[in-house]
Parts: C-alpha cells; structure tokens; sequence
C-alpha cells in the first residue's frame, strides 16, 4: 500500500514534493489561525468597552478580519486541490501494482475486482481526508500549544494556576480519556465493516455473473438470500454505530463548555475580559480539536481500518511483495 508509491522510481519525486508541499501549505493556515485567535482577543475586548472606541475601530477590525480570511480561502482552495490530485496519484501507483501481480495468479480470488477497483479507491479517498485532518492536527498542536500555555496564567482558580499550562494539561487529559472510551465502545466496528464488505462483494459478484447470463444467475431466491446477510450484517453494524454515536456526541458537547466552565468565574470577577476567555476558548478547543482527531474521525478510521485488512489479506492471496 505504501511501497508502490513512496519507494517506487516512478513515483517517489511526486510523492514526496506533494508531501512537503502539504506540509508547508498546512503550517501557512496553522498561521493564519494563531492570527484569528488573535483577532478574537481584539474585536470582543472592543464589543465590551464600545464605549472606550469608535466605529472607525470596529470597521478597522473588519478589514484585519478579511485580510486574515482572504489569504485564507485562497490556502484551504490550494491544499483541497493539491491533496486530491496526490491521493488520486497514489491510487494509480497502488492499482498498476497490484494488477501487475494479480495477473500472475492463475487461482481466483474471492472480491478481486473489488479489491482493485473500490478498495484501493476508498483507501486512497481516506488517507487524503483523514491525512490532511492530522496533518492539519499536528500543525495546530505546534501552533497553539504555546498561546494555550502563555493563557493558563490567566485561569481564574489559584489550584490551576500553579500548575504551568493547566489548560494544555487538562485538554490533553480529556483527549486521551476520550480516545480510549472511544477505542473500547467502539471495539467491534472494524470487523462489522469487514463482514459488511464480504457481504457486498457477494451480492455484487451474482450481479455481475448476471449481467452475462440471467437464466443462471442472480435468481429471486438466491439474490433474497444475499441480501439478506447483507441487510442482517448492516442492521448488526447499525445498532453498534447507535451506542457508538450516543457516546461521541455526547463527549462533543460536553467538551465545548469545557473552557468557559474554567474561564467563566474570572469573567464575573473581572480577573479577565471577554475578549480573552473567548481567545482561550477558541485556543483551548483547536488544541483539544487536535489531540481528539482520531476520536472527530472515528467513523472514517473504522472503515479505513476495514478497508486496511481486506488489502492486506488481498495482498497475501497475490504474494505481494511491495
């Protein structure tokens, strides 16, 4: 899955400057968010003491606001395109690889199209999603961890505020608390979403047979029989995803009061202003954002890990050597 394409002579040039390229255009918007936080500090301490400032002021604020903003549309257009065309690549280099040593292998195997066709195709569409959200992550967590840390001095109670970076601490805390309930309720969805696949190349495969000879193929009894695994495995999938979705959400808005919960009494003793619990809300919540990026993408990761065993035991049924 990763030698075709990072160790190939064909494709490692692209490989790599596409990477670095990610890289650099993730670390300019990581940038441009440190600036917004920034902004927010400025532009809610005027909201609060409007009397203190012009309008002239608030429109000032206005135009640093889209001179932020613009920058940063013409970054998020560059990276989507850029990330697209590199995943797609990598499905090419991932699809002539494996069909070069599938062509050699004389005994059928079960869903090979599918594997060539869809799997790599997924794979290639997730790893683009979910690579830029962590690289995106690790960016926001080098950026923001120091404007978090330098805020912990700001914490309105005295048992925090001796600890250095207690909201670095406590946002790291609930992130690996999360990530570890997440991985336990959600422990059975990997292998669900492999049966589900078995399951749909089966269906697919009598289909396809009948596209050539409906007489012996895909009869009303037997595509009732295959559908009906399909749906008893989705049904199954779908009553984990409830307990699973019942878990996240609830973790997700807990979390979003988290901040103020901890600022909001210094706001009432005007220890800070709005300005600044607002910036370490925003602060707090893209460092809490990023360490729970696999948690926000829990869903994705399932199939992703899903899609990572049929490749891989399609890899053993070929002998692949990449």
């Amino acid at each position: 899955m990763f030698v075709s394409f990072f160790k190939s002579k064909k494709w490692a040039l692209l490989a790599y400057t596409g990477l670095v390229f990610l890289i650099a255009i993730n670390w300019y918007q990581t940038t441009l968010s440190v600036r917004f936080n920034e902004w927010y500090r400025v532009f809610y301490d005027l909201c609060q003491n409007v009397d203190r400032h012009t309008l002239n002021d608030f429109y000032a604020q206005m135009r640093v606001f889209l001179w932020i903003a613009m920058p940063a549309v013409a970054a998020a257009i560059s990276e989507r395109y850029v990330a697209r065309i590199w995943a797609f690549k990598w499905r090419e280099a991932m699809t002539f690889s494996y069909f070069s040593y599938w062509k050699k292998v004389s005994k059928d195997i079960e869903g090979s199209s599918q594997r060539i066709q869809e799997d790599i195709y997924r794979f290639s569409k997730i790893i683009e999603d979910i690579g830029t959200r962590v690289l995106s992550a690790a960016m926001t967590l080098f950026a923001f961890i120091p404007v978090l840390w330098s805020l912990s001095e700001k914490v309105p109670f005295e048992a925090l505020k001796k600890i250095p970076g207690s909201l670095v601490w406590i946002a790291l805390a609930v992130s690996i608390g999360g990530l570890i309930i997440s991985w336990l309720v959600g422990w059975f969805l990997p292998r669900l979403e492999y049966n589900n696949q078995k399951a749909e190349a089966a269906f697919r495969k009598e289909l396809v047979y009948a596209e050539e000879n409906k007489a012996e193929y895909a009869s009303e009894e037997t595509t009732k029989t295959l559908f009906g695994k399909l749906k008893q495995n989705y049904y199954r999938l779908f009553l984990h995803y409830c307990y699973f979705d019942l878990w996240l959400n609830s973790f997700s808005q807990i979390l979003v009061i988290v901040p103020y919960l901890i600022m909001g009494p210094g706001l009432f003793t005007k220890a800070i202003t709005l300005g600044v619990m607002i910036q370490v809300g925003n602060a707090f919540n893209q460092v809490r954002g990023s360490f729970s990026v696999f948690i926000n993408n829990w869903t994705t990761i399932t199939e992703l890990r899903s899609i990572h065993m049929r490749l891989k035991e399609f890899e053993k049924n070929i002998d692949y050597k990449g």
